[in-house]
């Protein structure tokens, strides 16, 4: 349990990571997320002047004495009529030491599939907590889901701490019954940190009225926090998104270019690299790797590239190339965690296209296996599944696709559902060993 209390409170925090860093934030409704948003793009002077003195006259002509932050991510017209988040709203800013996108997730049950949306992509979790109500059933889904969708590094960030003057009692109470909580769903890295957004206390600055907590603001904890690919190694994956043949061209060394276009998912490629090809399973080594037109010669995580062969191999969309001491299964028998997105529920007479990386493949539905409760994580019987159900469902393929579990590989171990009569994303799904 040493591991979950403010883990590294005591710790100096480094600022030597530059990576961008994609973080979700989330809680119940009216706990102050989009404040949060709006005070840590003041704060870190993030926002363009115009938008500053729009928000300011918005707030004077509400009658408020001071800025509303919350207006720099309630953009829509209906949130800010009915008080809350409907969708998710992205927002970007740099501190000069980091880049951030920041996704604020709604907080009602209903919207459980911007949720899921949002999490699929995050390295971290701010989940807030009101001091004054304490851990609702709403903060367990969120952490639910959120540790379901594969974010190992939560925040805790107790709220309105100005709403029950600073109190070091009420922040140890909160922290406790949240420890109970994460202890029996193995939830064991949580970062704990008492806030006020509205007034700014140990957000981006400390304040002078949290003095009783000696551990870092919630920016130099987001500074500090590592990236999604930096904890272990991956090994290479590169679906192939685009065979390059550049036309006819007078340059002799273009006459054979035959480059193999695409993102590198997880790990990275060298030239000189010994790979496989799937689903053809010949080995063959990379003999270069460009970008832009130049041999750059390496390309790691999340960089797109071309990537030149040493031997002449029938590639083309949706092929993949892959580390050859780390070769993904073929599944035409897919296990998996949906996320029914669509209206219309899930139906086993029908068939859905399965898009896995850059590779599409028919799907039928053979079974719902349970349908899981995100409140309870109870496993219930179910025929169908509706929006916002999260299920455990086995598919067939028509074809293999070349998957990692979700739990070792996020970007591999994804995939979407799509309905081929009307081509929407009809779920999203999270492959299991």
């Amino acid at each position: 349990m040493s591991s979950i209390i403010a883990a590294r409170d005591e710790a100096a925090v480094s600022l030597s990571d530059h990576g961008l860093l994609r973080f979700l934030t989330c809680g119940s409704v009216d706990d102050g997320k989009s404040t949060l948003i709006g005070r840590l793009l003041y704060d870190t002077r993030a926002i363009l002047a115009d938008a500053l003195s729009a928000i300011e006259k918005t707030s004077q002509k509400r009658g408020l004495d001071s800025v509303d932050l919350s207006l720099l991510t309630d953009g829509l017209q209906a949130e800010r009529e009915q008080g809350i988040t409907i969708d998710v709203a992205y927002r970007y800013f740099s501190t000069g030491t980091r880049k951030y996108i920041i996704a604020d997730a709604p907080g009602h049950e209903q919207y459980t599939r911007n949720m899921v949306t949002a999490a699929s992509t995050a390295d971290l979790a701010v989940i807030l907590v009101d001091a004054r109500k304490g851990v609702l059933t709403q903060t367990r889904r969120h952490s639910i889901i959120a540790h379901l969708m594969g974010i190992s590094h939560l925040v805790v960030a107790i709220n309105k701490m100005d709403l029950v003057g600073y109190s070091r009692d009420v922040f140890a109470s909160i922290m406790e019954d949240y420890l109970e909580f994460a202890e029996k769903r193995d939830i064991d890295d949580v970062h704990f940190i008492p806030i006020s957004a509205l007034e700014g206390d140990m957000v981006v600055d400390r304040g002078a009225r949290l003095d009783w907590h000696q551990g870092p603001t919630l920016l130099e904890i987001l500074e500090a926090a590592p990236l999604a690919h930096s904890e272990h190694a991956e090994p290479l994956r590169f679906p192939v998104q685009y065979v390059c043949r550049p036309q006819a061209s007078a340059d002799p060394e273009l006459h054979d270019y035959r480059g193999f276009m695409g993102q590198v998912e997880s790990g990275a490629v060298r030239a000189g690299d010994p790979v496989i090809v799937l689903p053809s399973a010949r080995e063959t080594r990379v003999r270069a790797v460009h970008l832009g037109g130049e041999d750059i010669g390496e390309a790691i995580a999340g960089q797109s590239a071309t990537l030149l062969l040493s031997d002449e191999i029938d590639i083309s969309r949706g092929d993949m190339l892959v580390a050859r001491n780390a070769v993904p299964t073929a599944q035409k028998q897919l296990k998996a965690i949906l996320c029914w997105l669509a209206e219309t529920p899930l139906d086993n007479a029908r068939g859905y296209l399965i898009l896995h990386t850059t590779r599409e493949v028919k799907a039928k539905l053979v079974r719902i296996t349970h349908r899981l409760d995100v409140n309870t994580l109870e496993r219930l019987p179910a025929e169908k599944l509706a929006m916002n159900d999260i299920a455990r469902v086995e598919f067939k393929l028509a074809q293999p696709i070349f998957a990692d579990p979700y739990a070792q590989n996020r970007n591999t171990g994804a995939f979407i559902v799509i309905d081929p009569s009307s081509n929407n994303t009809v779920g999203a799904g999270m492959v299991v060993a």
